[in-house]
């Protein structure tokens, strides 16, 4: 997944302070998640738009829920948290499938889903906004999956820890994590990840 952060601390001063990812999560390209169950390789390239299109009512969904900011147990994330993650997910991954499109080199820069969970404060933002955002970014990604040319698919891009996506995987990837996040919030017994 991408830097993902399910696992906070309960701290008085900043409730939502998340427990640093440090999983690489790239094996979900090669197999099915074990944690989720979600296998990336059953999406065709030529359905990952519409796959990821259709996410964001799934997400508005969640977080029009009336408990959506409470934690279901002491250091997992809200669905409100997840939902925030989610939204700046999908931003992240349409400017690495715009990069990778446009540069030779491509190489992606750093992005801290935890710091960014606490310096925009996940857990107070507004639900009904989030989901609104969320769509905006889910709509932006897919539609660069769904304009992209057959030839551009096995075009390449770096991550900075040395990991090579391809166009295709980073679809794939990004397809999983946001798949992955829904099982996240979906599950009767929410396990932190880490």
């Amino acid at each position: 997944m991408i830097e993902p952060s399910s696992a906070v601390s309960d701290t008085a001063s900043e409730p939502g302070l998340p427990i640093p990812e440090t999983k690489d999560w790239t094996w979900v390209l090669d197999k099915p998640c074990g944690f989720c169950g979600f296998d990336s390789r059953d999406v065709a390239a030529a359905d990952l738009a519409a796959t990821i299109a259709g996410l964001a009512p799934q997400w508005r969904e969640v977080l029009a829920r009336d408990n959506v900011a409470e934690r279901p147990e002491p250091g997992v994330w809200s669905a409100l948290e997840y939902g925030c993650h989610v939204r700046d997910v999908f931003g992240v991954f349409a400017e690495r499938a715009e990069l990778i499109l446009t540069d030779e080199d491509a190489r992606f820069g750093d992005w801290d889903g935890d710091a960014t969970a606490r310096a925009t404060r996940y857990w107070e933002q507004d639900p009904a906004t989030v989901a609104d955002e969320l769509a905006v970014r889910c709509r932006r990604v897919a539609a660069v999956f769904a304009a992209a040319p057959e030839h551009a698919w096995g075009r390449r891009g770096l991550r900075s820890n040395g990991s090579v996506f391809t166009f295709e995987s980073l679809g794939r990837y990004l397809l999983h994590d946001v798949v992955h996040h829904l099982a996240d919030v979906s599950s009767p017994a929410p396990r932190p990840v880490g």
